[in-house]
């Protein structure tokens, strides 16, 4: 099975988020649950079906976590060739070509893809599209909304 890219940075937040889930988050839901049996009958015991709940969503992003590091190929983007080519974990400035509006993303992995952050996984459709592109050149892609136009401004190395 081909490994997974994922930059350096979005390894060490996951790295970062699985810590904090096993050593902060999982402890708190064990002792809610355990607080929540004392109080008795758990047939009709909200507090411990909520924290059961939680405790089944914890271990399966604990799951989810460590099995996309194992099957990760991480990625220095900072040792990546700064020729204006965009590839993996690079940084663009695109201008899009109705509103002139400016937007950044950097391409990153699936699994760390974050659009709130502007971190846009290399298999979304825009990705796909820039992939291969330089620095000046105009391309279209379908967006779930339509087609749509941008122009690169600027394409420079991710952290």
């Amino acid at each position: 099975m081909p490994r997974a890219p994922m930059t350096k940075a979005g390894a060490e937040r996951l790295r970062k988020e699985l810590e904090r889930l096993k050593s902060v988050d999982r402890p708190h839901v064990i002792a809610a649950i355990a607080e929540a049996r004392a109080h008795g009958d758990l047939s009709e015991n909200a507090e411990y079906h909520a924290a059961r709940e939680q405790q089944s969503f914890i271990e399966g992003r604990i799951h989810r976590i460590e099995a996309a590091l194992a099957n990760a190929q991480i990625i220095d983007t900072a040792a990546l060739p700064a020729d204006g080519k965009v590839v993996f974990g690079a940084v663009v400035d695109l201008e899009d070509s109705e509103s002139g509006e400016v937007v950044t993303y950097q391409i990153v992995g699936d699994v760390e893809a974050d659009i709130k952050r502007s971190l846009i996984a290399v298999s979304s459709p825009i990705a796909r599209a820039l992939i291969g592109k330089r620095e000046g050149d105009s391309f279209e892609f379908d967006a779930p909304g339509g087609r749509r136009s941008f122009d690169i401004v600027a394409v420079r190395c991710g952290d």
